[in-house]
């Protein structure tokens, strides 16, 4: 059976993108999925794709340089794509550094297997946390619907970094630090109030070993307000990645433009 290398190479780009996204995707990129298995499941999204996709549109490519400038941009569209979906769960795991910063937990840490580093025991709860969700919100199946929709905004080999690209990425890395400050808000408030009743206390009675009194009272008040605040923390977490799946359709449109 002869093979067609046209088709062999059309199918070798979409795989690029297709893997590129899958290698820092949320969920699908985790550490603890085989990358046997991550291959296999880009190889299967890349086959149905080449499979409905309108091959007029794309123009003749040939085994030379001209692939490997094409294989690079396949692989920065990918990286691209899946960098924007992971935005949501870098902002929510800097947020549980910040309250298990002020819980006094900051020395707690436990091995982040997805990133192979020591990570807040607050903040790995609450990544963990938004992992779930986004399986729930059917997250996964966006993602792969999102990566059928590129190939129609962005043909094979047709992407190049323009000005609006740059400052919506820009825009979007920048937001990480919003996010991360208005998911640990409830604690930050509750602790900013406990430190002023610190100083206070410490300046009514100098004998007092303020900080030995309160650090017990901080981690038990950290607990309590965490436990109050979970079904707005799913709530919150819950918008925040349907927001950036509808921003994810902005930065294909964006790359495609």
């Amino acid at each position: 059976m002869m093979i067609n290398v046209a088709d062999f190479i059309l199918l070798f780009l979409i795989f690029l993108r297709i893997s590129s996204t899958v290698v820092v995707a949320p969920f699908f990129g985790n550490r603890g999925i085989p990358v046997t298995v991550k291959l296999f499941i880009s190889l299967v999204i890349s086959y149905i794709i080449y499979l409905t996709i309108d091959r007029n549109l794309i123009p003749p490519i040939e085994a030379n340089w001209t692939l490997f400038v094409f294989a690079i941009k396949e692989v920065i569209v990918g990286l691209t794509i899946g960098f924007m979906v992971q935005l949501v769960f870098y902002a929510v795991n800097y947020a549980g550094t910040l309250i298990g910063f002020d819980m006094m937990l900051s020395m707690a840490e436990v091995f982040n297997p997805y990133e192979d580093i020591q990570s807040n025991i607050i903040g790995e709860m609450l990544y963990y946390g938004a992992i779930i969700i986004f399986i729930l919100i059917n997250g996964h199946h966006y993602l792969i619907q999102s990566l059928n929709y590129s190939f129609k905004a962005i043909s094979i080999g047709s992407f190049a970094i323009s000005e609006s690209l740059h400052l919506f990425l820009i825009k979007m890395t920048a937001s990480v630090f919003v996010l991360a400050v208005k998911i640990a808000s409830p604690i930050l408030i509750s602790f900013f109030l406990v430190n002023i009743a610190e100083g206070i206390i410490s300046r009514m009675i100098p004998q007092m070993q303020v900080f030995f009194v309160t650090q017990p009272l901080k981690l038990g008040l950290g607990i309590f307000i965490l436990t109050l605040t979970i079904p707005l923390y799913i709530f919150l977490i819950k918008n925040l990645l349907k927001e950036y799946e509808k921003n994810l359709y902005i930065l294909i449109n964006t790359m495609g433009s």
